[in-house]
């Protein structure tokens, strides 16, 4: 008898469980980790194919940036690493134009955000090159929300500003900032 019982009670409860599960929106758990605000910091280091001269050609940029990224949410900040692939048709020592990039980046927790930048913008001031590029978040945590990357680049030590005019410079490393803004409700 309390074998029966003891059967029809976990059946119970399994049935119960099962129709909660159904009855929730879909997503509803995971709703506010996905469209928060994050913004990540750190150092980045890019390399350009071929080096970047005065006169503007189409170069292939490689980035790797080691992130620290605090959450809206207000949950503990953690590392993240980020990785960009694109192409320049137009860059030179001035800057980037109309990059198309994507990056990818992974999360400490395991989760990660794949972002296509669609348009940018640079500006030189005394040495310092400040990239900016914006975009979305096509597939990942932020999905769909839109996103800002800002770097300062700075001349590498080894290279010289007179590099520009001769063997070109081949990368820049600098401070990136990395914003995934939070998704309206």
């Amino acid at each position: 008898m309390a074998s029966r019982r003891g059967t029809a009670l976990a059946l119970s409860s399994l049935v119960l469980v099962g129709t909660s599960w159904l009855t929730a929106p879909p997503g509803q758990a995971d709703e506010g980790k996905h469209r928060e605000g994050i913004v990540c910091e750190g150092a980045s280091e890019s390399t350009y194919d071929p080096p970047l001269t005065l006169l503007p050609h189409e170069t292939r940029v490689h980035t790797k940036a080691g992130y620290v990224c605090t959450f809206a949410s207000g949950r503990k900040s953690e590392p993240a690493m980020g990785f960009l692939e694109g192409v320049s048709p137009a860059a030179s020592c001035d800057g980037l134009s109309n990059p198309r990039i994507t990056e990818f980046v992974k999360y400490a927790d395991g989760e990660r955000s794949l972002i296509a930048y669609d348009s940018g913008s640079t500006l030189r001031v005394a040495g310092i090159l400040d990239v900016m590029l914006s975009g979305r978040v096509v597939k990942g945590r932020g999905e769909g929300q839109s996103v800002r990357r800002d770097v300062l680049l700075a001349l590498p030590r080894q290279q010289l500003p007179t590099d520009c005019l001769l063997s070109g410079i081949q990368g820049h490393s600098g401070q990136a900032r990395l914003e995934i803004k939070e998704a309206k409700r």
